[in-house]
């Protein structure tokens, strides 16, 4: 199943491979987490890596980083030279080993220009720093990778793109730093793409091939399969703690990836459309009236019984602001939605109002505005019917506990653990209990915000499906999402926004990727150039 490294020039010197990785292994509480896994990366190569949540990958970073102390018998080399385990973090700067992490690494409360720098500020002696010079050569850093960011901006204003690229710009100085002090670098992306939209992705993807080409490696760390077969030349697949394989990404289809990573044959759950025109509609289950807002300029929507909505268009479109307004979380200046025989007005609604109306959100933020990741599952999931547990007494936790692991079984959580804090599972079995969650309540209306993003393939599927039977239970769906592979799988229906309305419908046999993707890009051409 290995594949060879990446093809050296005739008449090249040979380098040594950029990381060579043996035999690493981390245990936790008795628990396996990464079993005795050997991991090579070429020189000059830009390698994946891939694996479910809960496979390994996130702990192999952590040991690569310094942050997990790796249990006896492992050893590490980069570019040829044996570094200590835990690698310490100045030894990893000085080898050319920069981190872009999943929660990016940023310090909200500080500017962009002093997030930018904070590494140098920290290790530079001075007395005095030039904070006009400073921002002078962080603008001209942006400007080298077309980024319109401020370096004087407080990163908390940022959008959730931009904070994406300011760490990842941060990541690419860092080793080219390196580069011209030692002649390699080792960048680490994990998980870098599922904040940007497919313009900045192919941005992100020109820079690495870019840094690449100038003698560096990078270690790619996607669950996005499509994303790892264009960018690199070999994937690793962990599965259980376990190396899976290292294959040739150009040569493997993409069905064998999946099985490698999931381990057995996986079918992508597909929701079943009906025709575009199936006659006379049933009247709307929910209906949306003039909402505006954030990003959103007009919306009239009706949504029949039990139908899926998906929402697309490029970032800054307005289509992701749909399902906060409509939950009262985002601040709505006009609009009304209507469900159940009663009319909620959006402009001034809160959460809770939108709540006890029967409209429940599940945001993108899992573990911000999602869920809780210090409290239990069982606080996190048993919080919308808390008053159902009340007793002379109090709370009866026990009852609470049991309907969590109930749950849990129902929507296949692993571990299944009530005890558990939520922020101890993966990225997919947290949002399986945050799904379930709201689905408990039986909402007219969910809304929900990139659902699946950093979710591994095969709790997709599973999140899929509850989506499905949600909605042929009666449930009206509004999902938004960049993902337009996620859309064309659940949604019934697909409408495409530019500058806050809806300029094109997809249905029926017009929902696949392809189309989706296609009408998002249009959608940003002047009409002249679309015609």
């Amino acid at each position: 199943m290995d594949a060879p490294g990446p093809a050296v020039p005739a008449g090249a010197p040979r380098r040594a491979a950029a990381l060579v990785a043996t035999n690493l292994g981390k245990t936790f509480g008795g628990a396996r987490a990464l079993d005795g896994v050997d991991f090579t990366v070429g020189f000059g190569e830009v390698h994946g890596l891939l694996g479910t949540n809960g496979s390994g990958k996130s702990t192999l970073i952590k040991i690569l980083a310094g942050y997990h102390v790796p249990d006896p018998g492992g050893t590490l080399r980069l570019f040829g030279d044996a570094v200590p385990l835990p690698l310490p973090a100045a030894e990893a700067k000085r080898q050319g080993l920069a981190f872009v992490h999943q929660h990016l690494g940023l310090v909200p409360s500080l500017s962009v220009l002093e997030n930018l720098r904070i590494g140098d500020f920290a290790a530079e002696r001075r007395w005095r720093i030039d904070w006009r010079k400073e921002a002078r050569a962080a603008e001209e850093t942006f400007a080298r990778f077309n980024l319109a960011i401020d370096p004087r901006a407080e990163v908390a204003r940022l959008s959730q793109v931009e904070r994406a690229l300011l760490a990842i710009v941060r990541a690419f100085e860092d080793v080219r730093r390196t580069q011209t002090e030692r002649g390699g670098g080792l960048l680490v992306l994990d998980e870098p793409t599922p904040f940007l939209p497919k313009a900045g992705v192919d941005t992100l993807f020109a820079l690495v091939r870019g840094i690449v080409a100038a003698g560096a490696s990078v270690v790619f760390v996607s669950h996005d399969i499509d994303e790892v077969r264009e960018i690199t030349s070999r994937a690793t697949i962990l599965r259980d703690g376990r190396l899976a394989g290292t294959v040739d990404t150009a040569t493997t289809p993409r069905q064998e990836l999946v099985d490698l990573i999931i381990g057995r044959k996986v079918r992508a759950y597909q929701v079943a459309k009906p025709a575009a025109d199936t006659g006379a509609p049933a009247p709307p289950a929910v209906r949306i009236e003039g909402l505006a807002g954030g990003g959103v300029a007009h919306l009239d929507l009706a949504i029949g019984p039990g139908e899926i909505v998906g929402l697309a268009g490029l970032i800054g479109s307005g289509f992701s602001d749909v399902p906060y307004l409509v939950a009262g979380a985002g601040g709505a200046t006009a609009g009304r939605v209507t469900l159940k025989g009663r009319t909620l007005p959006l402009a001034g609604a809160d959460p809770r109002r939108a709540l006890a109306a029967g409209v429940a959100l599940l945001p993108a933020d899992r573990l911000g505005a999602a869920g809780v990741g210090s409290l239990s599952i069982t606080d996190n999931i048993t919080l919308p019917v808390l008053p159902g547990f009340r007793r002379f007494l109090g709370l009866d936790r026990g009852a609470m506990a049991r309907s969590a692991a109930a749950l849990g079984t129902a929507h296949e959580v692993r571990p299944n653990r009530p005890a558990l804090p939520l922020e101890a599972l993966s990225g997919g079995n947290q949002q399986k209990v945050l799904l379930a969650k709201w689905l408990q309540t039986a909402p007219a209306l969910l809304a929900l915000d990139e659902p699946t993003q950093g979710v591994d393939v095969g709790a997709r599927q599973q999140i899929f499906a509850a989506l499905d039977a949600a909605s042929k239970a009666g449930t009206a769906i509004l999902l938004a999402s960049t993902d337009a592979e996620q859309l064309a799988q659940v949604a019934h229906r697909v409408l495409v926004f530019a500058k806050g309305r809806v300029v094109e419908t997809l249905a029926g046999a017009d929902v696949t990727k392809d189309r989706i993707v296609e009408a998002c890009y249009r959608s940003a051409q002047p009409a002249e150039e679309a015609a």
